[in-house]
């Protein structure tokens, strides 16, 4: 099963970073990979056990994942799982954690897991797939960075964002 990570650091507290990444209405005002982010069943805040839905932009196939979180603990760590996705893939797993640095400074790592199918056409799908998702994957996070260093509209006086 195919692995990787991406860190960054971003010149702001982890507070502020987690609610931005978890807040779906405030999503694509940054992130440039997707052209849709939704929760789902309801939901009006991110949290363990609540569903999204992101759709991709066009220029990277457009697909659509929907996820769960199955872990939120503010403002260390979220992680998700694939409950819904393209047929190409198995299984999807993605974890992003916020460490401070120091009073200036959080060390932002997303770290994803995936598996794709049919197995017999994995020695070739999964070196595609992991290409464009470390390549994305940087992209997001240097976009997130670039939005939050630029001193876009944030929630400094952070509040909680789970129930």
């Amino acid at each position: 099963m195919p692995s990787a990570s991406v860190t960054i650091d971003i010149h702001v507290g982890p507070e502020v970073i987690f609610d931005l990444i978890h807040d779906y209405s405030r999503r694509l005002d940054w992130d440039p990979f997707l052209r849709e982010a939704r929760l789902l069943n309801g939901a009006h805040f991110a949290d363990r056990g609540v569903s999204s839905r992101c759709v991709a932009r066009w220029a990277v196939g457009g697909l659509a994942m929907d996820t769960v979180y199955v872990s939120f603990t503010r403002p260390r760590v979220a992680a998700v799982n694939m409950t819904n996705g393209p047929l190409f893939l198995r299984s999807f797993a993605a974890s992003i954690r916020q460490e401070r640095i120091d009073n200036k400074a959080t060390r932002v790592t997303y770290r994803y897991n995936f598996e794709s199918q049919p197995s017999w056409l994995a020695f070739v799908t999964e070196p595609i797939v992991g290409w464009v998702f470390y390549r994305e994957t940087c992209r997001r996070l240097a976009a997130l960075k670039r939005f939050l260093e630029a001193g876009q509209p944030t929630s400094e006086d952070s509040q909680p964002v789970s129930l």
